[in-house]
């Protein structure tokens, strides 16, 4: 704790600690505010607002800074993999290689869900979202896993957790499979987590199917770059939905209708729309032209970020990735032709680079997950795989924060005062 400010409202002189975390900016503890002064403070989408206390994730957007447990977002990505990345996040640390195969073990063992779910999604459409199935699936794994719901119970949190994270990745090949007619496949325990989840999700029980180790490394990547990043929509709905004592299941659910929206986990996606809109190489300066219009709608979408006002650090390890994954798949496409032009005039032109408009995470991973063989439909349903590592932590954190209380906004009030009832006839 270090200075406390000082605060004037009408005639009442008030201070209010002023909190230091190991890093980044401090924070006035104004819990007391509405108690002390019968005024609430008016923060719409709680930007300048801190919900809750947090060891796991450390953004700083000025400096292009992203840490989980304080390693390095591109360190992680370049030299770990997201099993070891899912064990830093859950338990603090990194693993030494006793827990970290007792991890895998774990997680490896629990991919299968249970027989009874197949016939869940039969009772979706065929064109059905694969979100809007993992929204629901997710949700009902409540009603299949009952000894793993009590929150109270530390090993029952255990055990949720590494479902969840387990689960997850069957469950979205089994969304893709159903979405495309093709049967599902159980998971193979001889292949690692990401390897298996491609498997699932492009095989088929006819032959066998070959991992390309380039493609899994990419993928792997891109499920690190996306396993946490602080207290967005996504997560703080999660931790919402926790607060009121909810299963994980539910809230895991609750998150990922989150992320479905397209101010969030559907960035890449409108990206990559993009890139088909302008469709040639030869078009790019146009469309970088009415970008730079201030009365033309269009945006370049996939550059800039809400947090990050330097370079994203996560696209820094897509730029290298991007190009690995076209090598080889040995990728032909107008379309990958135009993103790759488009971020090298992009990063050249003074008015991006005085804007700080840089290509983030979701230009890249767009291009790559369609190079790798995934619909438009799928791009979202696969950040909730990575992001559940993420939301799980979160969720943990919040079980067992002494300070945790049920989330509860105020509001600021613009509707009609007291009124009374006019009956039906007499109106």
């Amino acid at each position: 704790m270090s200075d406390s400010m000082k605060l004037s409202l009408g005639d009442k002189q008030l201070d209010y600690a002023v909190l230091k975390g190991s890093v980044g900016p401090e924070v006035v503890d104004i819990r007391k505010f509405y108690a002390q002064t019968d005024s609430f403070t008016y923060d719409p989408g709680f930007t300048s607002t801190a919900s809750c206390q947090s060891t796991i994730t450390y953004i700083d957007g000025d400096e292009g800074v992203l840490l989980h447990r304080g390693y390095p977002i591109g360190e992680l990505a370049e030299k770990s993999n997201f099993m070891e990345v899912a064990y830093l996040l859950l338990n603090g640390e990194l693993p030494e290689a006793e827990a970290f195969d007792d991890f895998r073990y774990t997680i490896t063992r629990h991919t299968m869900v249970h027989e009874q779910l197949a016939s869940f999604f039969s009772g979706f459409r065929r064109d059905a979202h694969p979100m809007a199935i993992m929204c629901g699936v997710v949700g009902a794994l409540s009603a299949f896993y009952h000894d793993s719901t009590d929150i109270h119970d530390p090993q029952q949190r255990t055990i949720a957790s590494h479902r969840l994270i387990a689960k997850m990745p069957t469950i979205a090949a089994m969304a893709y499979k159903y979405s495309v007619g093709q049967p599902f496949l159980y998971p193979d325990n001889s292949l690692s987590y990401t390897g298996n989840f491609l498997r699932m999700t492009f095989g088929v029980p006819a032959e066998p199917y070959e991992v390309n180790p380039v493609i899994e490394q990419a993928l792997d990547r891109i499920f690190i770059l996306h396993a946490d990043h602080e207290q967005n929509a996504s997560t703080s709905t999660v931790r919402l939905a926790g607060s009121s004592g909810a299963n994980p299941f539910a809230c895991m659910a609750a998150g990922i209708a989150c992320l479905w929206g397209p101010a969030h986990g559907g960035a890449n996606e409108a990206a990559l729309n993009m890139l088909h809109e302008i469709g040639r190489p030869e078009r790019i300066p146009e469309f970088i032209a009415r970008a730079k219009d201030k009365n033309d709608p269009f945006r370049l979408m996939g550059f800039g970020h809400r947090v990050y006002k330097n370079y994203d650090p996560r696209a820094t390890v897509m730029q290298k990735t991007v190009r690995e994954v076209f090598k080889a798949m040995n990728v032909s496409d107008p379309v990958f032709d135009v993103a790759l032009q488009l971020e090298e005039m992009a990063l050249n032109d003074d008015y991006f680079r005085e804007k700080k408009l840089f290509p983030n995470v979701d230009f890249y991973s767009g291009v790559i997950l369609s190079a790798m063989g995934f619909p438009t439909s799928m791009f979202t349903a696969l950040f909730a795989l990575a992001r559940t590592v993420g939301w799980v932590a979160q969720w943990n954190e919040m079980i067992t924060d002494p300070d945790q209380k049920i989330g509860r906004p105020r509001q600021l009030y613009t509707g009609p005062t007291k009124r009374e009832y006019v009956p039906l006839g007499s109106r």
